[in-house]
């Protein structure tokens, strides 16, 4: 796409407030001559999330020499659509990175520049990122900072454990602990049972649990370690302390809607749907009297490690403005972008007690929740290598064969094995 026509389709200016701009090639004739730079940034469904309005603004406001056009693009489009503007020469000088397991891909292709000096200049602490930031490095070379992220934590219901006389979950509770407080939560049966705990039917709610420990990641060739995470699962769903796999699928169960329902005790999920629980609570939707605990670990794995996926933000190697582009970068990603962020109760990358203090003090999060969400070390539900898109697809089909009882775990797991090789070309 020629840079005329996609600015005059997409391109948003963010100052003060949200008015339309086309590109100004005196702009950027100042740029180059040193006044005021001109930079494109690329961004999804910028109407639902607040915070990205807030970072323009906020960085303009810190940076007066620097202009940000903000490329608008659909979320269901995004991946598709940078793509092609990388691949035809766009003008786009910084984005963020949707699916963040296809970094490793644009940086394939020579499209993301390396961030290595400006890091090394600036002094940006990489041990600020719990982990996140050393994902990034590609050959050697610093692709991208973590931008946001998201982790799994373990939401309660807090009438349910106080009905039952039981203490609420600790933030180092471990996976087989949990087992037993299903066990002992569940009561009742049919339409007004409540359930111990619940596990949405997606694949990362059992696969999850067994990287979370960083040793392996979803991209094997052999799945025997995922072995103990499967058999739990089972063992739960032929206690009756969870819904069945198959009946959540029948049923086409939503997880939120159950939960704000009063039916289940415990339900470990992304953090995301906090926000979710308290809009409907505070929309009077709901009365759920909910806490948050650290997510089960594994005996043997630290409390504090979670599993997450992370949203990096890259400056296009063709970029005229890297310099202008890497100051924005900072800027995010920096304790600054951090709170802007956390004020919108979405983890920042730099996860830091600033910032959590700040989504715990979020007005409607329960009590306790700057606690139970510092974490030690996030391991990517979705690594960063080649074809993990085909794996995780295989993984998906392979995970319902066996939570379905078609297949033993230990088949399904050597099924796995054997995809996986096909796929990698093993």
């Amino acid at each position: 796409m020629k840079k005329k026509s996609l600015c005059a389709a997409l391109a948003v200016c963010l100052a003060a407030g949200c008015v339309f701009s086309g590109c100004s090639k005196k702009e950027q004739t100042a740029a180059q001559s040193g006044g005021p730079a001109t930079i494109q940034l690329a961004v999804w469904d910028i109407s639902l999330s607040a915070y990205y309005t807030e970072l323009v603004s906020s960085f303009q406001a810190a940076n007066p020499n620097i202009k940000v056009e903000v490329i608008d693009i659909p979320a269901a489009d995004f991946t598709q659509k940078l793509s092609v503007m990388l691949n035809g020469g766009s003008a786009v000088d910084v984005f963020f990175i949707k699916d963040g397991d296809t970094t490793r891909g644009l940086a394939s292709r020579g499209q993301l520049a390396d961030l290595s000096s400006y890091i090394k200049k600036d002094n940006i602490d990489l041990a600020a990122y719990n982990g996140l930031a050393e994902r990034f490095d590609m050959d050697g070379k610093i692709v991208a900072l973590p931008a946001s992220t998201a982790y799994y934590v373990l939401f309660y219901n807090k009438d349910i454990f106080d009905k039952a006389g039981i203490p609420y979950p600790s933030n180092d509770l471990t996976w087989p602990q949990f087992e037993q407080l299903a066990q002992q939560l569940t009561s009742g049966s049919g339409a007004g049972k409540i359930w111990g705990a619940h596990f949405h039917s997606w694949q990362a709610l059992v696969q999850n649990w067994a990287i979370q420990d960083g040793k392996h990641t979803i991209v094997e060739t052999d799945y025997s370690f995922m072995k103990s995470a499967y058999e739990m699962v089972l063992r739960m769903q032929d206690a009756g302390t969870i819904r069945d796999y198959g009946a959540i699928r029948a049923g086409n169960i939503q997880y939120g809607n159950e939960f704000l329902r009063g039916g289940i005790a415990m339900l470990p999920m992304g953090f995301w749907l906090a926000a979710a629980l308290k809009d409907r609570i505070d929309n009077g939707e709901s009365t759920l009297n909910w806490g948050v605990a650290t997510i089960p670990h594994p005996e043997g794995t630290p409390a504090g490690w979670t599993v997450g996926s992370v949203t990096p933000l890259a400056i296009n190697n063709a970029s005229k403005y890297r310099d202008a582009a890497w100051e924005f970068v900072k800027f995010v990603t920096s304790e600054e972008g951090a709170q802007i962020y956390a004020q919108h109760a979405v983890f920042p990358g730099r996860a830091d007690a600033q910032s959590l203090a700040a989504i715990a003090n979020v007005p409607g999060m329960p009590a306790g929740l700057a606690d139970a969400l510092a974490v030690e070390n996030i391991a990517l539900d979705r690594p960063m290598v080649d074809h993990v898109a085909e794996v995780n697809q295989m993984l998906g089909e392979e995970h319902g064969l066996i939570l379905l009882k078609e297949v033993t775990v230990d088949q399904g797991l050597a099924d796995m094995a054997k995809h996986a090789k096909e796929i990698l070309g093993n």
